[in-house]
């Protein structure tokens, strides 16, 4: 199923996504990032600088992982194969520990006019957690913790919880008052003891702070996602009106058990720390709010349901007004013609 594709972005010969990333059709998507996460790992730039084969490999299963992470080009994909994906619009995520000094600085640039740049976590962040070999901190629920993380490195975090707990649900936030780039981490323990990524999750700017969150509740908890709205307003700036609430994205929620969870505080910035405050929160002492977020989360859901509806209806008005305008402007110039 290989075909030829232009663009830099892409590997020189297209295989099947599903193959690159070894999983089936019919795999959930914390099956395909988890895989990805593994191969990603296995081929990270970092750990084969001296193998050329191995960086190809890399860019191949971050393109897979492109597509099948995202549920409309999967669906795209499913349907018509790569011939239904528009090349074009296929983003990477880059490992800034592996851009050089020049790059880094374009990069920077790139963000600071808006131009959505996805990173990824270094590999010697995954691989030291992997072997087990990182310093994790207590964060006892109910409090937080500020510090400040390098770019490119992390900070781990224990959270313990008891059964009530669990079933209440559980928050971990982070926010940065100075608006630093992060990612909030979550890892898995494995068989042999390290610590392997499940989640994560790219702080958003919001108000005069930069945050980002995981919620393991019992209920579907969605969050907006601004790089979804700036890619769907720069493929139609026209319709930009109508992808407002595009970005609303339903979190990857899990349901933590009873015991001690990792998660990390990542540097994301391009050239300084990361100033951050990370804090646990009990869900069952703030069931006000809970509701509320219900309440608020169904009205957006409604209102973007509203719009898609809107925009359809619009774009019959607006075709149906410009075949009127262009009737208009012939039957004006063929009486004009009539008359002379």
């Amino acid at each position: 199923m290989g075909s030829k594709l232009e663009g830099p972005s892409a590997p020189a010969v297209r295989r099947d996504p599903y193959e690159v990333l070894g999983v089936s059709r019919d795999s959930t998507d914390q099956e395909i990032k988890t895989a990805y996460r593994k191969l990603a790992l296995k081929y990270h730039p970092d750990k084969n600088a001296s193998n050329p084969e191995a960086s190809e490999l890399f860019k191949e299963v971050a393109y897979s992982y492109n597509i099948l992470s995202d549920p409309e080009k999967r669906r795209q994909y499913d349907i018509a194969g790569f011939e239904a994906l528009d090349s074009d619009s296929m983003d990477m995520e880059i490992d800034l520990s592996n851009l050089g000094t020049v790059n880094t600085m374009f990069a920077a640039l790139f963000s600071k006019l808006g131009v959505p740049i996805k990173t990824t976590v270094s590999a010697n962040v995954l691989e030291e957690a992997l072997n087990g070999t990182v310093t994790v901190r207590p964060l006892p629920v109910g409090t937080s913790v500020s510090g400040k993380v390098d770019k490119q490195c992390a900070h781990f975090f224990g959270v313990t919880i008891n059964e009530e707990q669990a079933q209440a649900g559980i928050v971990v936030r982070v926010t940065s008052s100075s608006q630093s780039k992060f990612k909030l981490l979550y890892f898995e323990q494995d068989a042999s003891g390290g610590y392997g990524l499940a989640l994560q999750e790219d702080s958003e700017k919001t108000g005069k702070v930069t945050s980002a969150g995981m919620f393991f509740l019992h209920f579907q908890v969605y969050r907006m996602d601004s790089t979804v709205n700036a890619l769907a307003m720069a493929k139609d700036p026209e319709a930009a009106f109508f992808k407002r609430l595009e970005g609303l994205q339903p979190c990857e929620v899990s349901e933590l058990k009873a015991g001690t969870h990792i998660f990390a505080v990542y540097g994301d910035n391009f050239f300084k720390t990361a100033s951050y405050t990370i804090e646990a929160l009990c869900a069952k002492s703030y069931e006000d709010t809970t509701e509320k977020l219900k309440d608020i989360e169904a009205q957006i859901l409604r209102k973007r349901t509203e719009l898609r509806q809107f925009e359809t209806e619009y774009r019959k008005a607006l075709a149906r007004f410009q075949e009127v305008t262009n009737r208009y402007s012939q039957e004006k110039q063929s009486v004009c013609f009539v008359c002379s």
